[in-house]
């Protein structure tokens, strides 16, 4: 997800211990790991591919391997720790499509229904094609929730829209008093969709999208490590970016926004270390207590495991049943038809399936989600394995073939090890 750049004047100091998280991540707790998986990853750290990463497999019940592998700040050569903080990027829309369908469950929400129902901003949108943008014409049908949910309804964004919103509502207003790219269903393309049914959370729930969140999902799993707006010293756990530099062909640590985090006036609320990484969007999103549900998240591997062993047990952890089986299997159900651009996956409700096998991806019948700073976080139903890698490469493209040797090796590593079916390995 792209974090747009804003100018702020001012920043008000606000508090937010409410949903701030109130313990941060625990250096001294040690995690299984026989370094194999690792030491696959570290000669693509060794060729300057990546500064660093995170390793995590889980099985139903517990953390079968969790390991970090080269740096989390490449300059001071600081290795990387396994209990270190990621912004989760496009992940968050997972915890926004299990908050959806926790409220599916209960009645309020139904997928087939208007956007329109629940945020009135999009009554009387018009398709206004790239083709032929001189005769608007109402779509078909309003667009549903569950076009929104899995990029089909063909909503746009237009950057000049961009205000200090405060609510998931107010940011999805603006995107329903934009016209439709072109009819509803008829075509795939990712977008702010998410962001959206994180508005209609708000609606229904009468909650702030990350106040549900954490109280329906992180609270619950024990997520205590998770939050939308980390710390100052959980921020100390955050990995610097490795920015790849191709004068020297060497990765280097991504320093943004150099004049704001050597004034802390100006970084107002938000720790030097996130707003170094990310856009100075961040000042407003940390001064408005504003949480995007489609890429805000900031998590670590362990906390990332109870989410994932949650939705491996059909959606029960420990107990509790979070969503239904017949919530869970929908939201992984293919729900882009033939619209998916790429045949060896499709689109779920806020989830990325594959469909067939390829080397450098899961297993078929995997869930999940990848996020920008090349994160991948996975449900393998098949070998019953939550398997997530948390990276921050930064350009998200660059090295492709590298990178397409690094995921096989990943996977290849993950299947021979802990894979069930034969199949598979």
């Amino acid at each position: 997800m792209k974090l747009p750049a804003i100018i702020l004047i001012a920043v008000p100091v606000l508090l937010f211990t409410s949903l701030l998280p109130a313990t941060v991540c625990a250096a001294s707790v040690s995690w299984p790991s026989d370094g194999g998986i690792g030491a696959k990853l570290q000669p693509f750290v060794d060729d300057n591919v990546l500064a660093g990463a995170v390793v995590l497999v889980a099985s139903k019940d517990k953390i079968l391997d969790l390991e970090a592998v080269g740096y989390s700040d490449l300059d001071k050569k600081i290795p990387m720790e396994a209990n270190d903080l990621f912004i989760l990027c496009s992940i968050t829309k997972m915890f926004t499509g299990v908050g959806l369908m926790m409220l599916v469950d209960e009645g309020k929400v139904f997928l087939d229904d208007p956007v329109e129902k629940y945020l009135p901003a999009f009554k009387g949108q018009m398709v206004v094609g790239k083709d032929d943008p001189t005769h608007p014409h109402p779509p078909r049908h309003p667009i549903t929730v569950r076009e929104v949910m899995s990029h089909t309804s063909g909503i746009q964004t237009d950057e000049q829209r961009r205000a200090l919103y405060t609510t998931a509502v107010e940011d999805a207003n603006s995107i329903g008093r934009l016209p439709l790219q072109w009819e509803p269903g008829t075509k795939y393309q990712y977008c702010e969709g998410p962001l959206i049914g994180g508005a209609i959370i708000e609606v229904v729930s009468g909650m702030s999208y990350p106040e549900f969140i954490k109280r329906r999902i992180l609270d619950p799993l024990g997520m205590k490590d998770s939050t939308f707006w980390p710390t100052l010293e959980q921020a100390a756990h955050i990995p610097i970016a490795g920015k790849f530099n191709p004068d020297t062909q060497k990765l280097e640590d991504l320093h943004l926004n150099d004049d704001y985090i050597k004034d802390p006036a100006k970084c107002g609320l938000v720790p030097p270390r996130v707003l170094s990484q990310l856009t100075l969007a961040m000042i407003a999103t940390y001064a408005n207590h504003y949480a995007r549900p489609d890429g805000g998240l900031f998590s670590t591997a362990a906390d990332m495991s109870k989410f994932g062993q949650m939705l491996l047990n059909k959606g029960t952890y420990q107990g509790r049943q979070y969503i239904a089986q017949a919530s869970l299997k929908e939201m992984t159900a293919i729900q882009t038809k033939n619209l998916y651009p790429d045949n060896t996956k499709g689109y779920g409700i806020c989830t990325l399936i594959q469909k067939t096998a390829t080397p450098d991806n899961p297993a078929p019948g995997t869930f999940g989600h990848h996020g920008a700073f090349r994160l991948a976080f996975w449900i393998d139903p098949n070998n019953e394995l939550v398997i997530a890698l948390l990276t921050h490469k930064y350009p998200f493209k660059g090295h492709e073939k590298k990178l397409n040797a690094l995921d096989i090796a990943f996977y290849k590593a993950i299947m021979k090890k802990y894979g069930k079916l034969e199949r598979f390995k």
